[in-house]
């Protein structure tokens, strides 16, 4: 396991401590925990579950209906 050596402002450390403590964890697992969460590549379980939860949800076409027509896009040339 990595060991690291990050630089906090006084106010900073302060929150840190207090979010630690209110969470009943340690400094390290805290901070451990928030870098985790940030570099996620992936969409969390919970959120995956919900694929297909509701069966009469429309279709792009259907929600785009009565939009009208788009409108033409310029060039990117």
């Amino acid at each position: 396991m990595a060991h690291l050596t990050i630089y906090l402002t006084d106010d900073v450390e302060r929150r840190v401590r207090k979010a630690a403590k209110a969470g009943k964890v340690s400094i390290s697992k805290w901070i451990a925990d928030r870098v985790t969460k940030s570099v996620e590549t992936s969409w969390p379980p919970e959120f995956l579950a919900l694929a297909g939860a509701f069966p009469d949800f429309p279709d792009a076409s259907e929600l785009r209906k009565g939009y009208g027509k788009d409108v033409p896009r310029e060039s990117l040339d």
